[in-house]
């Protein structure tokens, strides 16, 4: 799973603004970064009226995907908006996700944005945050100012995207879209028994990203 660290704040905090100013400086380093947003706005059309994708839709279609030449276009019901699900189940191939919103998501860093001094902090009501970005005065151990943009990209691919990894630390583990904690021994056993098996069939795999996928089907007489 690619690491993933929101952006969160109150509303017209700037976050957006911030936020998509980092993302460029990533992809300005080479990085491959994909942005996940929540909203509380219901009711959002995307579909022009009378299109293919619009057509699908009020069919009723739980899902719709618009393959065309430059783009891929995926419209699907919010069946899991659970932020990790949504990283590993879309994203997986990222370097990066960059979230905006979720400030409740358990195990993922949040960088506050903050430009009024009426509401309080949210580093003092949710976990994981990791740093603040302010206009106003603020005491803590890692604050930025709001057009310290690059120096907060530095932050993130210093501590994020930076250290090095074995190659058994690569080996993950997802069940369901939700990572299984592995220790290094583990991972490094399960990475050598799955080179293993496929080295007759591909014998280039050290050299590749490799996911492996399982899929179990019950019996009518189990599920009875």
């Amino acid at each position: 799973m690619p690491p993933i660290i929101s952006f969160i704040g109150w509303h017209n905090s700037g976050k957006t603004t911030l936020s998509s100013q980092v993302v460029a400086h990533l992809k300005d380093r080479g990085y491959l970064v994909a942005v996940i947003k929540s909203t509380k706005e219901k009711g959002i059309e995307t579909d022009q009226p009378q299109t293919d994708t619009d057509i699908y839709r009020k069919a009723g279609a739980d899902s719709v995907a618009l393959v065309a030449p430059d783009q891929l276009l995926f419209r699907a019901k919010p069946w899991q908006s659970d932020l990790l699900t949504l990283a590993q189940r879309y994203f997986s191939e990222m370097d990066i996700v960059i979230a905006e919103g979720f400030k409740h998501a358990a195990h993922v860093p949040k960088i506050e944005v903050r430009r009024d001094g009426e509401s309080p902090l949210l580093r003092d009501q949710v976990a994981g945050v990791v740093a603040v970005a302010t206009d106003l005065p603020l005491a803590g151990d890692i604050v930025f100012t709001l057009d310290q943009s690059q120096a907060i990209a530095d932050f993130i691919e210093a501590r994020y995207l930076k250290p090095p990894q074995t190659a058994a630390a690569k080996v993950e583990l997802i069940i369901d879209g939700a990572a299984i904690p592995l220790s290094a021994s583990i991972r490094s056993q399960l990475r050598t028994a799955v080179l293993a098996l496929l080295e007759p069939v591909q014998p280039a795999l050290h050299e590749k990203g490799l996911e492996l996928q399982i899929r179990c089907h019950q019996s009518s007489e189990k599920r009875r």
